[in-house]
């Protein structure tokens, strides 16, 4: 019996899957500009402090031992620990490791997370393969473009509908970034992104678990391997990203294929990534930018505090409206804690977001000081902060562009100390920065073996 869709599918959808195979097959090594290039030098660099910095964390270890049983083969490197896997298992750790702390790199545009999928892919083909660094910040550019150009085409309707858009335009990334680094042909490398694109990995609902840095390493192994299986000639649909029921239509009403089509080639979304001074949603940062700006001005102190309010986009409740937070994966979808760490420490990085921490009754205390009511006049990435102290004074700040942001970057000393923050823990400051210097200088590298190498212990 013939059912009736209520669905309008585009039947005239360009064909993206071809074109963006195109893309990661023909364009030309380093077919970008300086600033483009010294930017993917700067998301490597991010992604390997944030995965070896969470090397040791309980997910990255459950999921090594997971590993493990099915006796895998030792061909790459699982950053920040001794252990070796294969390909495919240590994209898998790595990208966990890498998005565990919610300290990675941010397509602000998407809110995707694209070095966690494309980075932990690239490196562990790279490494198995003798890849040279050039190899792999051609293929990470273009990788991070395919995954973010079909990010900006589905969002926010995608991501609304409770897709986690890393993990699901991510396996697209490392399939397309993986194609590249193996050498696939054209068509090959459009049966690799057809492959990948019956294959979006990950739900909103796990935020705030384990899970949710699972998704960015399921999309690595996913991506690498739809690769692999296209290597082999394993086939797909030449149009299973755009057709009808194919992975765009299936999963979003909202495609505007011109996200993809426009300026391919030619403009490159890594060039729009940013890097997080803080670890946890993006969208708590502006709040905590505030209340840290705040409590340096005038030297506040937790103990004079009545009453903290916000006034953010719904988005940031949505997302982060955990009041009462049990753990530190939770608190970091808390906007009321992170605040209440900003103004308590001065920062909010990963040790703040220690259980101990999220656990302390003086935290706590601070935690229910802070109130936060939506006012979608007020931009997501926008906050107006408010705080009264005990004796009736009032201090206000409205952030626009939190630090970290496109507006206001990082710079590249910073980010060589929030390296060191992650890094010098679990390898030791020597090490870190003979890391840096590798990173720096990936681009003319003749392999990856050495990089490799210095982030394990």
């Amino acid at each position: 019996m013939a059912r009736n869709t209520q669905v309008k599918a585009d039947h005239n959808a360009p064909p993206v899957t071809a074109l963006l195979a195109h893309l990661a097959a023909a364009h030309p090594s380093r077919g970008w500009s300086d600033a483009v290039d010294h930017e993917a030098h700067r998301t490597f660099l991010n992604w390997l402090g944030c995965a070896i910095g969470a090397a040791h964390h309980e997910a990255g270890s459950a999921a090594v031992k997971a590993a493990q049983v099915l006796q895998s083969a030792p061909q790459a490197s699982v950053l920040g620990r001794s252990e070796k896997l294969d390909m495919c298992s240590a994209a898998l750790v790595n990208g966990i490791s890498s998005h565990t702390f919610d300290f990675d790199d941010t397509h602000l545009k998407t809110i995707i997370h694209p070095a966690g999928p494309v980075a932990s892919a690239l490196l562990a083909v790279a490494e198995h393969t003798g890849a040279s660094g050039r190899q792999l910040i051609d293929a990470l550019v273009l990788g991070i473009d395919v995954a973010c150009r079909v990010g900006n085409m589905m969002y926010p309707d995608h991501y609304d509908r409770g897709w986690h858009i890393t993990g699901s335009t991510g396996t697209l990334g490392a399939a397309a970034a993986c194609a590249r680094m193996l050498g696939l042909s054209e068509q090959a490398t459009q049966m690799a992104l057809g492959i990948a694109a019956s294959q979006p990995i990950g739900m909103r609902e796990q935020f705030g678990t384990m899970t949710k840095p699972f998704h960015p390493g399921a999309s690595a192994r996913a991506g690498l391997m739809s690769a692999l299986l296209a290597q082999q000639g394993f086939t797909a649909s030449q149009r299973a990203i755009e057709a009808p029921r194919g992975m765009a239509q299936t999963i979003s009403t909202k495609n505007d294929w011109s996200e993809i089509t426009s300026e391919l080639g030619q403009r490159f979304e890594i060039s729009f990534n940013s890097y997080k001074p803080f670890a946890c949603g993006i969208v708590i940062h502006p709040s905590i930018d505030g209340c840290v700006q705040l409590r340096n001005l005038h030297g506040l102190k937790p103990a004079d505090i009545a009453k903290v309010e916000l006034k953010v986009h719904s988005l940031v409740l949505e997302l982060t409206g955990k009041k009462t937070p049990r753990d530190g994966l939770e608190a970091k979808f808390s906007v009321y804690h992170s605040c209440a760490a900003g103004l308590m420490f001065g920062q909010a990085g990963e040790d703040e977001y220690a259980d101990t921490i999220v656990q302390r009754a003086d935290v706590i205390a601070l935690r229910d000081k802070v109130t936060a009511t939506v006012d979608n006049s007020i931009d997501e990435a926008s906050v107006d902060v408010t705080i009264t102290l005990n004796n009736g004074t009032v201090h206000h700040l409205f952030v626009e562009h939190a630090i970290g942001s496109i507006n206001k970057p990082l710079t590249d000393a910073m980010l060589e100390a929030k390296f060191h923050s992650l890094v010098d823990p679990v390898l030791g400051a020597e090490r870190a920065n003979a890391l840096i210097a590798a990173c720096w200088g990936l681009g003319a590298a003749a392999n990856v073996s050495a990089l490799a190498k210095l982030s394990q212990p």
